[in-house]
């Protein structure tokens, strides 16, 4: 079982000694409908546990990491965001880096998007070796080019360029057209457009 991504929220509230906020804090409220809607919609099926907290009552614990103007947002332990309201891309991209880190892939992917020919010949390689797949377009779907980066990134290397379609069959990497194209026999076609391939050759255990 997958251990949830933890978001901490420091919301200006609370008291210490003789001091007690009393006004509302509108940019914590709204940060805190933002996080629910992110998490109904973008980041649907993540495991995500939510902990709010008054600032004011609690204001030594995000001090270590630099967070000291509410609202503040931490995303296992790191700030994301603090001092405004809260951009929902920047959430959605912490917690999908962070579920990536602890999760591994469990079926046949296929990262890519609609202009890129290569991934159209990927996507005929699968449709001819009858393997259902399921396929997410970067450029259309945020949460899809966050954990293409975060589950690649780690495999070809920091500053390696990551070009599409990044896939996965039976939750094992693959690489691109060309490394599908091997593992199931599928002659390739010589295109002197592609340039070089900054994917090293994936390896996949045949059942």
């Amino acid at each position: 079982m997958t251990i949830p991504v933890q978001v901490t929220v420091y919301r200006w509230a609370g008291a210490w000694g003789p001091f007690k906020v009393s006004i509302p804090c509108g940019e914590c409220a709204l940060t805190g409908d933002v996080i629910a809607d992110t998490f109904e919609n973008e980041l649907e099926g993540i495991p995500v546990q939510l902990e709010m907290l008054d600032w004011l009552s609690h204001w030594w614990k995000p001090l270590p990491k630099g967070g000291w103007h509410a609202p503040i947002v931490m995303v296992d332990g790191r700030i994301i965001s603090q001092g405004k309201a809260l951009n929902r891309g920047v959430l959605t991209q912490a917690v999908v880096e962070a579920y990536a880190a602890r999760s591994g892939v469990e079926r046949n992917v296929l990262f890519g998007k609609e202009t890129c020919p290569h991934c159209k010949r990927a996507k005929g390689y699968l449709k001819d070796a009858n393997i259902d797949y399921a396929y997410h377009d970067v450029v259309r779907e945020p949460r899809a080019l966050y954990e293409m980066l975060a589950r690649v990134k780690p495999i070809i290397g920091a500053k390696t360029p990551v070009t599409v379609p990044q896939i996965w069959l039976r939750g094992e990497y693959v690489g691109g057209a060309n490394e599908l194209s091997g593992i199931l026999r599928v002659e390739v076609e010589a295109n002197p457009e592609r340039g070089r391939n900054s994917l090293s050759p994936g390896k996949l255990r045949r059942g």
